[in-house]
């Protein structure tokens, strides 16, 4: 914990917002000036558009997130959690990630703890869905798939087989399109590996609350989009939702049922629920309340963005907001950082006012759908490609730009990797199974007290 005198600003969450805030306000900011504390659980951002990717095995997972200390090297960056903030007194309370929780002071607070998965209490949810909101989860369900597939090649159980290889994504927007789309895309190629497995022995099937998916990219090519999914016998049934899923058997509420063992949660989002402690107006939906200027509504040394900020969108008109998407976070998080240093040299604030630029989607290897500024609408392999230029583009950091684009390049002339490590969530297994059990140690305290009386 630093104990500078210096003016500190506090930036609670170091995803996109937290990072390229950071980094603006330390590019900005005059030698000395003030002092960065940055927050959060991760010591890394998570680039969220290329989760899919990595479930896929297109992209390796440490290549989509940016260590926070590497990349903010002027900022404290601390490994912990903001539980609370008391505005009278200007300071946080920090839970660390090891020991006791202490008090931090600071002059000015940006607010940009993110989005969680949005669920609800359906029956089984919690036991056996997957979510896609961190690298930890889109690693876990890439090694979970392919550990099905092994699954299924190795027994003869018809019953143990179909719920292998069956896979459900709940949710139609952006991420579940893109993952049914990626983790399908690695299964058919992986299932020409295996003796008894093929892509005719596997279901897949996602369920759309809505009456459409990807709303993103309009009617237009989401039905394209849809036809094309079917197309590759993933099944996609609109206006319905999953009602349980208790010991992998769904239900949906349109009367069907099957078994999975593969069940992927990608239904929206909602504001981080530590909001609630930090004393702030929020929005109907626990959205921070913020000016057109990202300050929070009443505070003046108070800013927040993305996915936790309910921001007016000027571009679109009165009463619009702007939509939790990583296009508008990047460009909050730069004029936010810019906003902070006027406010904290008492110059005017600017408003934030960005006109949508369109949507791309990648649907697997050279498969994409996208469009742009509103009007031009791509399919296919062209829209694939403006997929991966844009978000290689905005990948944080050079390094990991390079890294990227290196992944992608060699993945030209090489084969997609094909190992899944099912095993990487319990390390300590291989040595569990190979340690003798030891005795309690109530049954060993007679035997050390009778040779003690012995003596």
């Amino acid at each position: 914990m630093s104990t500078t005198e210096r003016p500190r600003i506090l930036i609670v969450g170091g995803g996109y917002v937290g990072l390229y805030a950071a980094m603006r306000i330390l590019k900005k900011m005059r030698y000395g000036e003030a002092t960065v504390t940055v927050v959060d659980p991760r010591s890394y951002m998570t680039y969220l558009p290329f989760l899919p990717e990595a479930a896929g095995g297109n992209v390796a997972p440490r290549n989509l997130v940016a260590p926070l200390r590497s990349a903010l090297k002027k900022a404290e960056v601390l490994t912990g959690a903001v539980t609370g903030v008391d505005h009278a007194r200007k300071v946080a309370t920090i839970q660390p990630a090891a020991g006791d929780s202490y008090e931090l002071p600071f002059e000015y607070l940006v607010v940009a703890t993110g989005s969680v998965s949005r669920t609800f209490p359906i029956p089984g949810l919690a036991e056996h869905g997957i979510g896609m909101k961190t690298v930890e989860e889109a690693i876990g369900l890439r090694n979970h798939v392919m550990a099905q597939l092994d699954k299924a090649e190795s027994t003869t159980d018809e019953a143990v087989r179909r719920k292998a290889l069956t896979f459900v994504v709940i949710g139609g927007g952006f991420a579940g399109v893109e993952t049914i789309a990626e983790i399908e895309d690695m299964a058919r190629d992986a299932s020409k590996l295996y003796r008894t497995v093929s892509r005719d022995d596997m279901r897949f099937v996602m369920v759309e609350a809505a009456n459409r998916i990807l709303p993103e990219v309009g009617p237009d090519l989401g039905l394209w989009t849809k036809e094309k999914l079917e197309e590759r016998k993933i099944e996609v049934y609109i206006e319905t939702s999953m009602d349980s899923c208790i010991d992998g058997h769904v239900m949906l509420k349109n009367g069907m049922e099957m078994d999975a063992s593969t069940i992927v949660w990608t239904a929206g989002v909602k504001p981080n629920p530590v909001l609630a402690d930090f004393g702030l107006p929020l929005g109907p939906r626990g959205h921070v309340d913020t000016a057109p200027t990202l300050q929070v509504q009443g505070f003046d040394y108070v800013w927040a963005a993305g996915d936790n900020a309910q921001v007016p969108d000027l571009a679109a008109g009165e009463g619009a907001w702007c939509p939790p998407n990583a296009q508008h976070a990047c460009r909050q998080a730069v004029v936010l950082g810019d906003n902070v240093i006027s406010g904290m040299r008492g110059f005017p604030q600017k408003e934030y006012k960005h006109k949508n630029l369109g949507a791309v989607a990648g649907l697997g290897l050279h498969k994409g759908v996208a469009i742009l500024f509103g009007k031009v609408k791509l399919k296919g392999r062209l829209a694939w490609w403006f997929h991966r230029a844009y978000h290689g583009a905005m990948v944080p950091t050079v390094n990991r730009k390079v890294r990227v684009f290196t992944d992608w390049t060699l993945a030209m002339f090489l084969k997609r990797e094909m190992v899944g490590l099912s095993q990487m969530e319990k390390p300590q297994l291989p040595i569990q199974e190979v340690t003798p059990p030891t005795k309690p140690v109530e049954a060993a305290k007679p035997a050390v007290e009778k040779e003690l009386a012995s003596k």
